[in-house]
């Protein structure tokens, strides 16, 4: 069918395993350390935060780790997720090129969370544990989470960064209905909010400031635990199911990614797509281009220091080997809120030091031009995250045009902005601007690594 749309997976179909890159690679990444010893952390220190089942997870040698029963049954909800062939978006930008996107907004709360929040859920829950604590940007996360906790009978605390929370109130909204308890970040509930509050009560807040207000939580409460939407190996592990069922897609559709293209913030939504179709190119059985596309108003790939850092801005959690713009950088509270995040996950930052990924960073302007393109032609309104991807998708096609190639291009759409609309209103009212990150500001940040 050559006019074929749509890429449907069965049920039956459903990955059961997720995918370690680790194993896979040249070198392994380097550990994380305990702040005070500078050795590399054990199960034990990390004890408080996650279960037994995650930090397994964590530091595992395996390829491929068993799905549970227990997480196929929610994922069956909305999983697989459909591959779309963008031909409208071509035709709208006269280009020879193929463009595809795996579309993860046909989840229960619109984005690609979910598929690490059901198994966070499950293994604390299986571990006995109450009550999650957690943090979120756009909102996304939280939202996931608290979907998840309500699945397995959990309490959700979760503290959203204040310019996000005012920015998009429907998320909140959406979280306590799912029953969380949601807080601004920084708030008055912990001792990191209020020393942040102190000295800036304006604060527009960051992921790094709302990390730290949840492990203080989650770290004095024994029937608490702590829950990572990004960043970590286990999160990424587990959103490896995109990039599963993608590969089973272009095998129906006959065709190979000659370049892929995702959003990164903190990392999982491309590792996701990416891992899988790396392991088949480190095998030498394709050779994509996987191209990693952050905002120019916080580039941590592009322009942060690869050395080890704190995940939070209190210094609560182990230092992570990352790109970072350090642990203390505030970025401008520009609408992609789930890519706000200082640091890139150290095993995608460890990918980008071996040269196996490329990274650009785009202007929000750009971004959202190219997200009212994809609407106006694929019937889809992008979240701003994912619309960083599509900028760079229109780049390459673009550059295809002039060319003649015709590349098949893959990017992830994590999410749909169904509750992101304000955001828009921005950009189609000329309210929205470019924020660049200043090299003063970056060095005043970089100069406060450990």
């Amino acid at each position: 069918m050559t006019s074929r749309t749509k890429y449907l997976l069965d049920e039956s179909d459903l990955p059961t395993t997720w995918y370690n890159v680790i194993p896979d690679l040249p070198e392994p990444p380097p550990p994380p350390l305990h702040p005070a010893t500078r050795e590399p952390v054990g199960p034990d220190d990390l004890a408080p935060l996650f279960p037994q089942a995650l930090i397994a997870q964590e530091v595992t040698q395996d390829r491929f780790v068993d799905i549970p029963g227990e997480v196929l049954d929610v994922y069956r909800l909305w999983r697989p997720s459909p591959l779309y062939r963008a031909r409208r978006l071509e035709r709208a930008l006269g280009t020879p090129a193929r463009i595809y996107y795996k579309y993860e907004g046909v989840s229960p709360v619109g984005s690609h969370k979910p598929n690490t929040a059901v198994p966070q859920a499950f293994y604390n829950a299986a571990e006995g544990i109450r009550r999650l604590t957690t943090e979120t940007g756009a909102g996304q996360w939280g939202s996931a989470l608290a979907f998840a906790s309500a699945t397995f009978g959990l309490e959700c605390e979760v503290w959203q960064v204040r310019a996000s929370y005012d920015q998009k109130p429907y998320r909140k909204i959406m979280m306590e209905t799912f029953g969380a308890t949601v807080h601004p970040s920084p708030s008055k509930e912990t001792a990191a909010g209020r020393a942040v509050l102190e000295k800036d009560p304006d604060s527009t807040g960051s992921l790094g400031i709302a990390i730290s207000e949840a492990v203080e939580q989650a770290a004095a409460d024994p029937d608490t635990r702590y829950a990572l939407g990004s960043v970590l190996n286990h999160v990424l592990l587990h959103q490896t199911v995109i990039g599963e069922e993608a590969l089973l897609q272009f095998a129906q559709a006959g065709d190979t990614p000659d370049v892929i293209v995702g959003c990164t913030g903190g990392g999982s939504n491309f590792g996701g797509l990416a891992f899988p179709f790396l392991r088949e190119k480190l095998a030498g059985r394709i050779a994509p281009v996987i191209r990693a596309v952050e905002p120019s108003a916080c580039p941590s790939l592009t322009r942060g220091r690869y050395a080890y850092d704190f995940g939070d801005t209190a210094g609560l959690t182990p230092l992570l080997k990352m790109h970072t713009l350090g642990h203390d950088f505030i970025p401008d509270p520009i609408h992609a809120g789930g890519l706000r995040y200082h640091g890139m996950a150290p095993l995608l930052s460890h990918i980008y030091e071996l040269g196996l990924i490329e990274a650009m960073a785009v202007g929000q302007q750009e971004c959202f031009a190219a997200g009212v393109q994809f609407a106006r032609s694929e019937g889809i309104i992008p979240a701003p995250e994912p619309t960083h991807a599509l900028a760079a998708c229109v780049q390459e096609a673009l550059r295809c045009k002039e060319t003649g190639e015709e590349k098949a291009i893959l990017t992830a759409l994590c999410g749909h902005a169904h509750l992101d609309l304000p955001a828009y209103a921005a950009f189609l009212a000329g309210r929205m601007t470019d924020n660049q990150l200043p090299e003063s500001a970056l060095a005043e940040s970089l100069a406060g690594l450990p």
